[in-house]
């Protein structure tokens, strides 16, 4: 047995060093996106778990709510802006973001994150209406409502959808920027976007801090799938180009 041990060792350091090796079918890329999914759906099920239970959180949800309401008709410019900012990041303006970034990849070739793409945005607004019908959750209710909105509010939609295409756009820009400020760029512009649009939808009154919050958090749980699973399918390809002996294409993801 003990002639076993470093054996044992020996193949746990391969399977380790594999996983958090740059190349190969299923090294750093997939470890990372794996990382992610765990984390994004650990924060999504404690907020859905606060938010079915009526924990504390739903207090701060209704205060905060409140807060916001009063305050939205104090400055007509914020709430214009805020009212563009929520319209364009609706359903039809987040598929047509998608589009446009879509004929882009089509152009430069980069089919591997055209088939991320399609697969997050589309596939992560269907999540999205399914799980606001499974918790039900009513929206935010006031005598004189800057919005109306009859569908569910838990989670928001706009803060997917902000997510998925924003988050998307910075793991691209971040896998062809050319140094470490670059790709940390990337990633804090798309905070602030996704920031700004889970603001705006609170401001106006048609969803809570949970709402929005949950959302982000479905987003980066399912645009880690959609990103690691085409750079797994990406990577397989040069791998059996690589024993096939012949030249291995383009490494997209």
């Amino acid at each position: 047995m003990q002639n076993n041990i470093p054996s044992q060792h020996n193949r746990f350091h391969r399977f380790a060093a594999a996983r958090f090796s740059p190349e190969g079918a299923y090294g750093l890329h997939l470890t990372a996106g794996v990382a992610m999914l765990l984390i994004a759906t650990a924060v999504f099920a404690h907020l859905a778990g606060a938010v079915v239970a009526g924990a504390p959180l739903t207090q701060l949800d209704a205060e905060l709510a409140s807060w916001l309401h009063q305050h939205a008709r104090a400055n007509d410019a914020l709430r214009q802006s805020l009212l563009v900012i929520t319209h364009i990041h609706s359903t039809p303006g987040i598929l047509g973001l998608a589009l446009a970034a879509g004929i882009w990849l089509y152009r430069k070739g980069h089919r591997y994150w055209l088939m991320a793409l399609a697969s997050a945005v589309p596939g992560g607004l269907v999540l999205n209406v399914l799980l606001k019908h499974t918790f039900a959750r009513a929206r935010p209710h006031f005598a004189e409502p800057l919005l109306e909105l009859t569908t569910y509010s838990f989670p928001s939609g706009h803060a997917l959808g902000a997510t998925v295409v924003y988050g998307f756009l910075a793991c691209y820009a971040a896998r062809h920027a050319r140094s470490w400020a670059g790709r940390v760029l990337a990633f804090v512009l798309a905070i602030a976007m996704v920031a700004t649009v889970a603001f705006s939808r609170m401001y106006l009154g048609v969803h809570y801090l949970s709402d929005v919050l949950a959302g982000a958090a479905e987003g980066c749980a399912w645009l880690a799938i959609c990103i690691a699973g085409a750079a797994t399918l990406n990577r397989r390809r040069r791998a059996r180009e690589r024993r096939a002996g012949r030249p291995a294409g383009h490494q997209e993801i």
